[in-house]
């Protein structure tokens, strides 16, 4: 089975500390076309990833020492590779064990012995879903914006490497990748419930710096994005909205017109469509008095100009 068009060769993390298994993987993975690093225990895993991430990780739950619950927790408490999909392979199949797997941050859990065709579709499946979370969250990090991905119940579920550096910033002691610091957390939960037409931003201080929350929208049932910013980009976002009577999306659309962006990467970067982005710009032309994204530009810089 070949890789998909166009894409590159998975690489794929098996940890295991049965040779017979690490062997078996090893040959039905290589035969779908994958890439297979080994991993005998626990530490030799966290080892290995200090040098290559892999695309997605198979653990076995019981190992000696280091077991793939907690292999699983320290894998998950790290930004470098707290993206990586973790499916966890076990004869344990109690539901306490299944659901521990989860708590630990695996995205499936496979019952051994292994059954190649349901392990090979599971494996596409959460590999294509990484892809997808990934390029956004790639888009997103190019673009500059520090976005992260919040659950309901309040644990973080992805960061943009910006909003990972941020945060590290902002709090020396924050460690763990899927919690934050108390008092931030509670400003998050507090947007995710406001109700639409609400500001659904706060501004909090941290270490004498000042920081801006905004909750972008939700991305399926249980995953808010909200982005994280120093004061200086949502202060042109404000002023953009006050001196030309703008809604804080057309500002937010209006502010990355003046930096030069086209519109195809500004619906990418605020993760809109194309056709969304020309209908504020038609609100936006009309409000500013202007004809073109020429003017509309110039007027901006001209407004910023007044921030700086």
């Amino acid at each position: 089975m070949a890789s998909d068009a166009g894409q590159p060769r998975p690489t794929l993390l098996v940890v295991d500390d049965t040779p017979e298994s690490l062997s078996f993987l090893t040959s039905t993975l290589e035969r779908a076309d994958h890439t297979v690093l080994i991993a005998n225990d626990g530490a030799a895993a966290l080892d290995l990833l200090e040098h290559i991430i892999p695309d997605l990780i198979l653990m076995d739950a019981v190992m000696p020492g280091l077991d793939g619950f907690e292999t699983t927790r320290r894998i998950k408490a790290d930004p470098r590779w707290a993206h990586v999909p973790v499916i966890f392979m076990t004869g344990l199949t109690e539901t306490e064990h299944v659901v521990d797997g989860f708590a630990a941050g695996g995205v499936d859990y496979v019952a051994k012995p292994v059954v190649v065709d349901e392990l090979l579709a599971r494996v596409r499946v959460h590999l294509a879903n990484a892809r997808i979370t990934r390029s956004s969250q790639v888009a997103l990090d190019s673009s500059g914006r520090a976005v992260l991905a919040l659950t309901t119940a309040g644990e973080v579920v992805w960061t943009t490497p910006k909003a990972a550096a941020l945060l590290s910033d902002l709090f020396a002691e924050w460690r763990d990748a899927r919690e934050l610091p108390g008092g931030l957390l509670q400003t998050l939960r507090r947007l995710q419930t406001e109700q639409p037409g609400d500001t659904n931003s706060a501004r909090v201080e941290v270490a004498g710096e000042r920081v801006d929350l905004m909750l972008l929208g939700r991305n399926g049932a249980n995953e808010w994005l909200f982005r994280i910013s120093q004061t200086g980009e949502a202060e042109e976002e404000q002023a953009l909205s006050a001196r030309h009577g703008l809604t804080r999306r057309e500002a937010e659309v209006l502010l990355w017109i003046s930096r030069g962006k086209p519109n195809r990467e500004i619906s990418e970067i605020l993760g809109i469509s194309p056709r969304t982005v020309n209908k504020h710009l038609e609100q936006v032309f009309e409000k500013m008095g202007v004809e073109n994204r020429a003017a509309a530009a110039a007027a901006a810089v001209r407004t910023l100009s007044l921030v700086h």
